[in-house]
């Protein structure tokens, strides 16, 4: 397969599927609390694309990378902030490896956890740290980056800027949103999707979107609003398996891949271009959803 760039792929109205969930997967695959995901792209490689071998073949069109903590802000914690050329070049090339030139590889990149209005960080320790990234991801292979769960629209504006001005990677930008009890949506920060949705056009973003936080069901508001917002640009959806519930101790997502696939259709209709999943999804999700959309 000849890669086109993403966008000029949906601009026949072609609708395209990304994966699900990969923190649930490698719990499952024995990820203990308080262990380093992303080093598992060194130590357990083999686990990892596993992970994304099964996107790929429940019908994913693209797959994530295991680097969603890949910034020297996360892996500090773990005492890795010096590994992360190697930690995210190794994610990369899994998923480049798993998908081959089948499909596209859009490398995870998510927020530092450090906030610019408490004076945790400059804007230029985010910019270098998310250049450093977005640079290793390209070098794995990645074919663009899913700037991902963003709440803060400085924050995400960075993370493009430094992804455009270092890199040739096409770029997607998601927010998470929660409902209000006036019915309306916004972000941790008190973002809207409109103003996320502008914000990450203007910084250079190619692909807008949401993920987390949300069930198809009360993303399709979201993605309207994004679509109203930024009429030509490409949404991306990653929805969570409904909003989780807490049974026995654990966190139990409730939709089953034939909830979501009864649902997919109408988030389409809102306006998204390409449909994936977040937390509690499976690559079942995936086949089902994309079942559902392509007949």
């Amino acid at each position: 397969m000849n890669r086109n760039r993403i966008t000029d792929t949906l601009k026949n109205g072609k609708i395209l599927f990304s994966d699900g969930a990969w923190g649930t997967f490698l719990q499952q695959k024995g990820l203990k609390p308080g262990e380093c995901p992303e080093l598992w792209c060194i130590d357990r490689a083999s686990d990892v694309l596993d992970i994304a071998k099964s996107y790929i073949d429940a019908g994913a069109d693209m797959v994530e990378t295991n680097s969603f903590g890949g910034t020297s802000f996360k892996l500090e914690h773990y005492n890795l902030e010096d590994k992360v050329a190697q930690i995210n070049e190794a994610a990369a090339r899994i998923s480049r490896e798993a998908i081959k030139d089948n499909g596209w590889v859009i490398a995870s990149i998510g927020p530092t956890g450090k906030l610019l209005i408490m004076g945790d960080v400059t804007k230029d320790d985010l910019y270098n740290a998310f250049k450093d990234q977005a640079v290793a991801l390209e070098k794995g292979g990645a074919d663009a980056v899913c700037i991902e769960t963003m709440t803060d629209i400085d924050e995400a504006t960075l993370a493009i800027k430094a992804t455009k001005e270092n890199t040739n990677l096409e770029i997607i930008c998601t927010f998470t949103f929660d409902r209000t009890v006036n019915g309306d949506y916004r972000s941790m920060m008190g973002v809207s999707p409109t103003d996320a949705a502008i914000a990450c056009v203007e910084a250079g973003a190619d692909i807008v979107g949401t993920n987390c936080g949300n069930g198809i069901a009360g993303m399709i508001d979201i993605v309207k609003e994004m679509r109203a917002a930024t009429p030509e640009t490409p949404i991306l959806f990653h929805a969570n398996a409904g909003l989780p519930q807490n049974i026995d101790g654990k966190d139990v997502f409730p939709e089953t891949p034939e909830d979501m696939a009864k649902q997919v259709n109408a988030i389409i209709e809102a306006g998204a271009n390409i449909v994936g999943g977040c937390c509690g999804t499976s690559p079942a999700h995936i086949a089902a959803m994309k079942k559902a959309v392509l007949g």
